[in-house]
């Protein structure tokens, strides 16, 4: 529009973007002009590693190219400013252009890093910056045997997801510091990362100075100043970032000695007509090298163009990420340490998880922690931290999760302040939203992104945001109804309820009558639960299935093999039953282990070889183990009253006679059980979904206890109660959970959420509160007696074993991509 200042944007990145966004959010009196170095619009990348994972660059974009133009921004695309004229406010692009400018926005990011090594200019050797990067490492890794990574932090683990999701065969992480991620995470989360990230096939190399890359003009081998030698066909270097000063430094604008452009808390550089925002900006000698301080730099400068107060006095680098798999965050001060904290720890080797909290030495308050394998509490932990919230009495809580089901004090998102920045990427705060669901009608989470932009940019504070809009209808008095999805209007309870009164048998009769559309990845595999838990009929006949597991009736493991594992009730086993164990092993050069269920597991099986090994267990008396299906997987047992001079009853019976009275019986989520035959607890009952410890006058019933990544104790249903009674009470509260439980809810997530917790669970199954006792009973009877052991049903019918062949064509075939390697006298997948 003539005679409106004109705004210049140099670098149309992510930040450079959002500056426009925000801008023309708030005025339209501006002309803005951008100018991008790269051939294509601005695009995520935060998400870049998506792009080896199927994306397109398209489908990264941050706006199509016609939304500049729609929104009257006029941009040049391919054309790099090569200089800034402050006497005349003009910049000069590569092209020729020469543009007037009133403001000046430098949002010039940041380059690769490439540390000054003799060789790195030799072919093989990239950065992991650009899609041409990424165009270029596609390229190269098709050929590659063995390919490094120069650098352990959060870019140089994402550049090393790429060498695995494109399948180079030996993949490596080369790390100057002793430890991965040293400015994130403490050295015992680093280390527990490091464990994950080995386990999934990559090496780590710690405390590497590379001293030269050496080739005859492509790469061979890095050599390390201690003297060794590591052999690769390519190296990608992501050792960190280096501000792009380059054209304000030609302008004459003061820069670190270390690089970065000097903007004050207005953003504006020592030219106030010219501001810097993002990765290339220098605020008070640090560079911020996240997306989230950037855009709150954009809206900063929008403040200044519009004569607004709003000033940028530093930024929260707390973060949470997920690298190859794996949830690792940090907030708050993770580094703080005695005296001045006390530290909390929570530490699973198993499972991989380690959770540390900072609190203060008086036990008051949060100071920050480190997140890894697990991060799903980090959302609230950084409310807590910023906000100052006082801590629960019982601090460890937390991390843990409240015991007894009652949640942790002040824990809940309601209870947090107006001004609580719930949206760092944005700048929302809970204030904001609660303003937004309250005006405006709001009452979804796509509604809500639209309205504020919470949740469109990393997506971390999405379950936070939909606890906001639950929270608050609900203290309006709104009644959240809890649908499966888009295409089923009811509830997992409702639909249940309609697919057994109408006896619908499939998910295609379920879906012309109770649904519309043609379903989705999410109420598929729900619908075909609750058929399994209405009917107990035959998985694989049903044309929508949970997962691969179920599809396969086995796991599939790692490299794409699957395997066995047949049902050992109580851990019991004969003889004869071992040597055809190891007979199949042998036979079909599987892998064996020992489990913690009790039972013997087999890797390494081709899914063609699937009916024959079950074929042969089922002759030697053995059963589908169910390991792979969303159902009972084992009952685990001490050996009671019949060895142990400490055992009260006969704990192996009493888990044998459980274990084959639930086996088969589809529920939302898996559940494991445990008989203990004394207080000793040797079977750990008091850890799993349902557990039974003996006790002089009977047995006590433990319900809703989870081990794994969120540890909870179960809880006392029913004590001293007798053998008859506990089964009863046990049928009863399988069957209640597989009728109101969500898809995918655990017994202990099921007990948490529920209202009145453990008091109401005992009224309805115990006391038969609400008179579903003896339909409860009738039901899990009608699913026992319809109890049916999947291998023998695929062994047995010919059209269902022709599903485990690779090719219809061929009846015999192996997957000739799989390979295998030996480790410690067995056959191991290659990819481990």
């Amino acid at each position: 529009m003539q005679g409106n200042p004109t705004v210049v944007v140099i670098g149309n990145g992510m930040v450079g973007y959002k500056f426009c966004e925000k801008l023309l959010a708030k005025s339209t009196d501006f002309n803005v002009v951008v100018f991008g170095e790269e051939p294509r619009v601005a695009y995520d990348r935060v998400h870049l590693s998506e792009y080896f994972g199927g994306k397109t660059a398209d489908d990264l974009l941050m706006a199509p190219t016609n939304w500049y133009r729609d929104n009257g921004i006029t941009l040049h695309l391919g054309d790099a400013v090569q200089e800034i004229d402050r006497a005349s406010q003009t910049v000069h692009a590569r092209s020729g252009l020469v543009q007037p400018y009133d403001y000046l926005v430098l949002a010039t990011g940041s380059s690769a890093f490439v540390p000054d090594i003799p060789g790195v200019e030799q072919a093989g050797v990239m950065v992991y910056r650009t899609i041409e990067d990424l165009d270029e490492i596609k390229a190269y890794a098709a050929t590659a045997r063995s390919g490094a990574v120069l650098g352990g932090g959060l870019l140089g683990l994402e550049a090393a997801k790429a060498l695995l999701d494109l399948g180079v065969p030996e993949a490596h992480v080369v790390e100057f510091a002793p430890r991965l991620m040293p400015r994130q995470i403490d050295a015992a989360g680093s280390a527990m990362l490091q464990s994950k990230l080995e386990a999934l096939g990559l090496k780590i190399h710690l405390s590497k100075a590379t001293s030269s890359i050496v080739g005859e003009g492509k790469v061979e081998s890095l050599h390390f100043g201690d003297g060794s030698v590591l052999e690769v066909d390519m190296l990608v270097i992501s050792a960190g970032i280096r501000p792009r000063d380059e054209l304000a430094k030609l302008a004459g604008l003061d820069v670190g000695m270390r690089g970065g452009i000097v903007v004050n808390d207005e953003m504006q550089t020592t030219d106030p007509r010219i501001f810097a925002i993002g990765e290339c900006a220098l605020h008070g000698g640090m560079i911020y090298g996240l997306v989230a301080p950037g855009y709150d730099m954009a809206e900063v400068v929008v403040s200044q163009l519009l004569r607004g107060a709003r000033a940028f006095t530093g930024f929260d680098m707390s973060s949470k990420l997920k690298l190859i798999g794996v949830d690792v965050a940090s907030f708050g001060d993770p580094f703080i340490a005695e005296p001045h904290s006390r530290a909390i720890v929570y530490e699973d080797a198993h499972n991989g998880i380690y959770k540390r909290i900072n609190i203060s030495p008086d036990g008051k308050y949060l100071l920050g922690g480190v997140l890894v394998g697990d991060a799903e509490a980090y959302s609230m932990l950084l409310q807590t931290v910023n906000n100052k919230l006082a801590l629960p009495p019982h601090p460890e809580d937390l991390i843990l999760g409240a015991r007894g089901g009652e949640e942790a004090a002040g824990a809940g998102v309601m209870s947090l302040p107006d001004e609580a920045l719930v949206c760092s990427c944005e700048a929302v705060t809970k204030g904001m939203i609660c303003d937004a669901i309250e005006t405006q009608g709001i009452t979804d989470l796509a509604g809500l992104k639209k309205c504020t932009k919470a949740g469109t940019g990393c997506g971390g504070c999405v379950p936070m945001v939909k606890d906001l809009i639950n929270g608050v209808l609900t203290a309006q008095g709104a009644y959240i109804k809890n649908v499966l999805c888009e295409h089923f209007d009811y509830s997992r309870q409702e639909l249940f309820d309609l697919l057994k009164i109408n006896d619908i048998r499939t998910y295609d009769q379920a879906l012309d009558r109770f649904g519309v559309g043609d379903g989705c990845e999410v109420c598929k595999p729900a619908v075909g639960s609750i058929l399994a838990g209405l009917w107990n009929d035959l998985i694989i006949k049903q044309n929508v299935i949970q997962d691969t597991n179920d599809r396969y009736l086995a796991n599939i493991q790692k490299g794409g093999s699957y395997s066995v594992m047949p049902r050992m009730a109580g851990g019991e086993v004969s003889p004869e039953q071992l040597i055809v164990i190891g007979q199949i092993a042998r036979k079909y050069n599987l892998y064996t282990k020992i489990t913690g269920g009790q039972r013997i597991d087999m890797f390494g099986a081709h899914v063609s070889d699937l009916p024959d090994i079950w074929e042969e267990l089922v002759n030697a008396g053995f059963e589908s183990g169910h390991a792979y299906g969303k159902s009972l997987r084992t009952i685990k047992s001490c050996v009671g009253s019949t060895w142990c001079r400490y055992g009260l009853h006969d704990s192996v019976s009493l888990a044998i006679e459980l274990e084959n009275r639930y086996k088969g019986i589809r529920s939302p989520h898996k559940m494991k059980s445990g008989v203990s035959g004394c207080v000793r607890e040797c079977a750990e009952a008091q850890a799993k979904d349902f557990g039974v410890i003996a006790t002089e006058k009977g047995w006590n019933l433990y319900v809703c206890g989870n081990g794994g990544a969120k540890p909870q104790h179960a809880q006392l249903l029913a004590a001293d109660i007798d053998k008859e009674t506990l089964v009863k009470y046990l049928d009863r509260f399988i069957m209640f959970y597989i009728k109101t439980a969500d898809p995918l809810m655990r017994t202990a997530t099921w007990l948490n959420k529920m209202d009145g917790g453990i008091a109401y669970l005992r009224n309805v199954v115990v006391n038969d509160s609400l008179g579903l006792c003896a339909d409860l009973e009738a039901e899990i009877a009608l699913l026992i007696a319809n109890y049916h052991c999947e291998w023998r049903k695929v062994v047995e019918d010919p059209e269902l074993r022709k599903q485990f062949t690779h090719f219809v064509n061929v009846p015999k075939s192996k997957d000739p991509t799989m390979e295998f390697a030996e480790m410690r006298g067995q056959k191991m997948s290659s990819a481990w």
